[in-house]
């Protein structure tokens, strides 16, 4: 069944260490995707989601435009960062993992989400809406996001792990019955 993210209702999260003694969170402000997803046969979901790199936002106008520009994601360049799920791991009724390619920077990479299923809901105009709950951590390095500054005191201004962290709630399609 065709689903798409309910974006309104969504949250594209991610959280980086600052000087390696506290967590900077952002989100991206603007994103798509289209799910396939039957909860009677959740291992053959399929996720495919388009992230607008340039909607970052950490709530501070100066890190967020340094965040857009060649030293981070380059978001005039590449204007997206995507996911397309390969395959889904179920663990249980409520969870699972899904992997999938996960493209900044037009490099790409195998990530696994941790995916909690948070159950099915008709909304007041009818529509059947789904939610989810996904995480993930990365390596920025893994897709040459390299830049940083060294610190007097030791260590480094940005740290390398970013956790990432999703809220999902899709639409359920109207299903095309052929003429």
């Amino acid at each position: 069944m065709s689903w798409t993210i309910d974006s309104a209702h969504s949250e594209v999260n991610f959280t980086a260490r600052h000087m390696m003694i506290s967590n900077v969170r952002g989100r991206f402000e603007k994103f798509t995707g289209n799910v396939d997803f039957d909860e009677n046969y959740p291992e053959f979901t399929t996720v495919d989601v388009q992230i607008e790199a340039a909607s970052i936002s950490t709530r501070d106008a100066q890190r967020d435009g340094h965040l857009r520009s060649p030293d981070f994601l380059d978001a005039e360049k590449y204007p997206f960062l995507t996911f397309k799920s390969k395959r889904v791991d179920l663990i249980d009724k409520q969870h699972a993992k899904l992997v999938g390619d996960l493209t900044i920077r037009n490099l790409t990479r195998q990530v696994t989400l941790e995916v909690e299923f948070s159950g099915m809901s008709k909304n007041p105009w009818g529509n059947t809406n789904a939610g989810f709950t996904a995480s993930t951590k990365i390596s920025r390095k893994d897709w040459n996001l390299n830049w940083n500054v060294a610190l007097e005191t030791g260590g480094w201004l940005v740290g390398d792990e970013i956790k990432i962290d999703l809220e999902l709630e899709i639409i359920q399609q109207a299903e095309m019955v052929p003429a």
